[in-house]
């Protein structure tokens, strides 16, 4: 029987739903089939830089967790300690402080780390791993980007969320005679925006795979005016752009500390503003931003996270540090933590994208 450790956890980058799932899975198989202790780093690696950022993390600290969102630890996506913003003056500036990280494991006494989150948080873990620090970690995100695993989890929960709120959108379209452009989450993949929006009956599906053509978008409009359909339903990811043009940003990465990427938003209205300059209909925007991201997990997700945690203790209690746990075909297995930085894309030439068209849906090419 392998000797109890003591474990850090963080959850880095945006929320999604099924993080507490997760972390309850982690804790209870961790203290019940091996004995572990486990320490709560807060606010993702920020916890290991800032002082009195951690705590003990138990059992009783898991009851009820599994049905919320965000989490229980926090997160920041703006605490890269290997770019990590320091005030100097009256301004800001990035300073390596992964050094600093590793003491602080050690003051710990840390056994292994486990890291919780996107490509940001995960290519960090790689980084880490690859100074010395046993770290494992667990994908997630609602983008679905991560090309190491077929799906993380928080995508399920976020695109029922979009679905929903698809569906709800149709009644109104429809009574009002109006255009409605959907603005959904997935910065430079376009999965959430394809999969919800082909479950929530969208007319128009927008991302950033396919860059879309104006025109082609008014012949889908004008081809379902002819079938007396007075309303559309146009779905666009927050990354998807014109041909021709550039995606549409909120903020630069310099202008905000510690980010590194750019703030992406306004995809909706640009499209909206293109279409008003061809058509009469009454055109609105809704932007779905952090809905998507919030809320309860579902089932599915739950269950996913729940499996994630506990296989995880399988890497730790085999030494495979620098590995990451990964959905493949419904299995969940270890693969190199180096698979998270490769960023996955949607298949435009796949059979989803392709039935779509089948479909009468246009994706503006």
């Amino acid at each position: 029987m392998a000797r109890p450790l003591r474990l850090g956890v963080l959850t880095g980058g945006g929320d999604c739903p099924g993080l507490n799932a997760l972390i309850r899975g982690l804790v209870r198989r961790g203290v019940h089939e091996f004995d572990h202790s486990f320490v709560g780093i807060e606010n993702g690696y920020m916890g290991l830089v800032e002082p009195e950022l951690v705590r003990p993390l138990g059992v009783e600290d898991t009851r009820g967790i599994l049905p919320k969102g965000g989490t229980i630890l926090g997160t920041s996506n703006k605490a890269n300690p290997f770019s990590y913003p320091v005030r100097e003056g009256t301004g800001w500036v990035e300073r390596d402080v992964s050094d600093q990280v590793l003491r602080r494991c050690e003051e710990l006494r840390l056994d292994g780390l486990v890291a919780i989150g996107g490509d940001g948080t995960l290519s960090i873990a790689h980084q880490l791993a690859d100074k010395g620090l046993k770290v494992v970690g667990c994908p997630k995100t609602i983008d679905n980007d991560l090309s190491g695993t077929d799906q993380t989890f928080g995508f399920d929960t976020a695109r029922l969320i979009v679905t929903e709120a698809l569906d709800r959108l149709h009644s109104t379209a429809e009574a009002h005679d109006r255009v409605m452009v959907v603005e959904i989450m997935g910065r430079h993949a376009g999965f959430l925006t394809l999969e919800s929006g082909i479950a929530g009956g969208a007319d128009v599906i927008l991302i950033p795979e396919i860059p879309y053509r104006v025109e082609s978008v008014l012949e889908t409009l004008k081809r379902r005016a002819t079938r007396r359909r007075s309303f559309s339903i146009i779905a666009i990811s927050e990354g998807a752009y014109p041909e021709g043009g550039a995606l549409s940003v909120l903020a630069e990465a310099a202008d905000i500390p510690g980010r590194g990427v750019v703030r992406l938003g306004g995809s909706g209205k640009v499209c909206a503003d293109l279409l008003a300059r061809h058509i009469d209909a009454e055109i609105r925007v809704t932007v779905l931003g952090h809905l998507q991201r919030g809320g309860s997990p579902s089932a599915a997700d739950r269950v996913l996270a729940t499996r994630y945690g506990c296989k995880v203790l399988d890497l730790v209690r085999d030494g495979q540090w620098g590995h990451m746990v990964a959905l493949r075909n419904n299995e969940v297995v270890p693969v190199p933590l180096s698979e998270s930085r490769k960023e996955r894309r949607v298949d435009v030439q796949g059979d989803l994208v392709r039935f779509a068209r089948s479909m009468g849906i246009g994706f503006g090419d």
